[in-house]
């Protein structure tokens, strides 16, 4: 089938069955080695991803490796192609692969081999999980808190490429549009670019990225957005992501308001919960508490600033893997250069093309290996032998070469990894973390809400969850010991034969029974409630919510459910204290 690529004998391909992959015992998986450094980082990671596969399978499974060419090996090959069209063709026979830091080009042919192969096999999900190992030097004080995965989508937005240069007819002839078509205004001589952010490209990417969080036991799923200024692009795709959440996994998302005001802060078993944050808060938020965050679902200017932010919290970008993905062909690669400075010297730091093997292994579904890595790289890194990378911010480290590195990993993987030990310290600690934090949502819910970066703008944000309901033919007397107890300033009275829902205040308990000389034993809920319920959806907007208790003449409102069942209450001092608190709701 091709001129220079040939598969391995033995090995089977990756197939897709039942919309599902299917993975053989010896699937055939591609490698490009890369430029720069590329041969240096592949040769030690090929020598650990094996030695982990042998360590976990005894021999039961094996990769069988193919090599694939792109960037300068490529052009030698292939006279001066970078990107031979049957390397395109293997990417997409074999599903899965991985390569090294590829060079781009200069004066022409592409203006990046990574965007070039995004765009021909439609790889539109950009995934790169970030997370700290012990022993690895950070600026955090703890960043042990860092464990997310960001899925940054990688086919729209302003990387399109869609602009028109300054002084161009095509620029001017944009600019006379915008102008007088479409009433903009902007400086002459402007250079312009088109944001494209449509519901297809958006919502196949926080899909992928809900589907991920179901199948890794994640905990949430926020949309990064800068929808409060550009509302019909970033604030579409937060509409859409949310959509997404309602329409493809209902079963199994709860969003963060239905977390509040049904939940009361205690997330549901198996759900996932689905919120969002805007993307300049989200970089605050991810130092402060970065803890709060699991998936990241973002768009790709957003995603390409953050997801390089966050990989500096956990050691840099040198040892951060990722992957680029489509709907089953995945691209995992080192997420770094070429670095051609150390070419050759057997000298850098193998972690980010490592990582994207671990993440490979778990696509696969061979988690054994996976862990097996991971455990000991943590302990060798926390041994402090490093490369030269780390042994420059380590103290007493010992520095060794790229190839002494993947030996000591190898060393540890054979004979001193508890993997079981690794695996149940590990989930235990993330569930000690998510404990910790459902007490904190549970126990100071609006506190909870302010310090994780949630700006209160609907009913469902501040309303007092689960309201006392009592029978209408209970006695005040004893409704009001249970507002005491309660520390509650009323209860909802549940309906007699006329079918009205109502409420009693502790105004309506002065004016009703103490001023008018009534005894509150012998006088019934029923009878001194305010009747008919004024109700608002939980969804509405605290704009609104205001606006109807202005024109109503009351202090408090009753949220009810899709049922028309109430599930709080909201009064005028909730919404007084999130205005004092946040200004002006969106």
């Amino acid at each position: 089938m091709y001129q220079h690529i040939k598969y391995p004998e033995g090995g089977e391909k990756i197939s897709v069955v039942d919309g599902k992959l299917r993975i053989p015992e010896q699937p055939i998986i591609g490698y490009i080695e890369g430029d720069g450094i590329g041969p240096d980082i592949t040769g030690a990671c090929l020598r650990i991803w094996d030695a982990a596969v042998e360590q976990a399978y005894r021999g039961e499974r094996k990769i069988a490796w193919c090599e694939l060419y792109m960037g300068e090996k490529a052009a030698g090959l292939y006279g001066g192609d970078y990107f031979p069209q049957e390397t395109e063709a293997a990417l997409r026979d074999l599903i899965v692969s991985i390569k090294g830091p590829l060079t781009t080009p200069v004066g022409g042919g592409y203006r990046s081999l990574n965007v070039t192969l995004r765009q021909k096999l439609d790889l539109y999900a950009c995934v790169r999980p970030v997370r700290h190992y012990e022993g690895v030097p950070s600026p955090l004080r703890k960043p042990e808190d860092v464990d997310v995965v960001i899925f940054r989508e990688n086919t729209e937005d302003v990387y399109a490429g869609i602009e028109y240069q300054s002084g161009t007819p095509e620029n001017k002839k944009l600019a006379a549009f915008l102008r007088e078509e479409m009433g903009a205004s902007f400086f002459e001589e402007a250079g312009l670019g088109v944001k494209p952010i449509s519901p297809f490209g958006s919502k196949r990417l926080v899909s992928k990225a809900i589907q991920y969080a179901v199948e890794n036991n994640r905990e949430s799923v926020t949309l990064v957005h800068k929808g409060n200024i550009m509302k019909y692009t970033e604030g579409a795709f937060r509409t859409w992501g949310y959509e997404v959440a309602r329409e493809q996994f209902a079963d199994l998302t709860v969003t963060e308001e239905e977390l509040y005001s049904i939940y009361g802060g205690k997330r549901p078993d198996g759900k996932i919960v689905i919120k969002d944050r805007i993307a300049d808060i989200i970089f605050q938020l991810m130092l402060l508490r970065p803890n709060e965050f699991d998936v990241l679902a973002t768009m790709n200017l957003n995603g390409d600033y953050l997801s390089d932010a966050v990989a500096a919290e956990a050691g840099g970008v040198g040892i951060a893997p990722g992957a680029n993905m489509g709907d089953y062909v995945a691209v995992f690669e080192a997420t770094h250069g070429t670095a051609p400075k150390y070419a050759n010297q057997d000298k850098v730091n193998p972690g980010s093309l490592l990582f994207s093997g671990v993440m490979m292994f778990d696509y696969l579904g061979w988690h054994e290996a996976a862990d097996l890595i991971s455990a000991a790289y943590q302990r060798v890194v926390s041994a402090k032998i490093v490369t030269y990378d780390f042994a420059r911010q380590i103290e007493g480290a010992t520095e060794v070469k790229t190839s002494q590195f993947a030996d000591a990993l190898i060393e540890e993987m054979q004979g001193k990894v508890d993997l079981a030990k690794y695996q149940q310290e590990r989930m235990e600690a993330i569930e000690q973390d998510r404990r910790i934090r459902e007490l904190r949502r549970v126990s100071s819910p609006l506190e909870e809400m302010i310090a994780s970066g949630r700006t209160p703008h609907t009913v469902g944000d501040l309303m007092n969850p689960s309201p006392i309901c009592v029978p209408a033919d209970t006695l005040v007397e004893d409704a009001m010991h249970l507002m005491r107890e309660k520390r509650i300033g009323s209860v909802i009275t549940r309906p007699r034969q006329d079918g009205q829902w109502g409420i009693m205040t502790q105004r309506d308990v002065i004016s009703r029974i103490v001023s008018a000389n009534r005894q509150p034993r012998t006088v019934k809920v029923g009878d001194v409630a305010s009747k008919p319920l004024i109700t608002v959806p939980v969804d509405m907007s605290l704009h609104d919510c205001a606006d109807k208790m202005s024109s109503q003449n009351i202090r408090r409102v009753v949220a009810v459910d899709q049922n028309n069942e109430p599930i709080g209450i909201i009064s005028d001092t909730d919404i007084f204290a999130s205005v004092e608190q946040f200004g002006m709701p969106e």
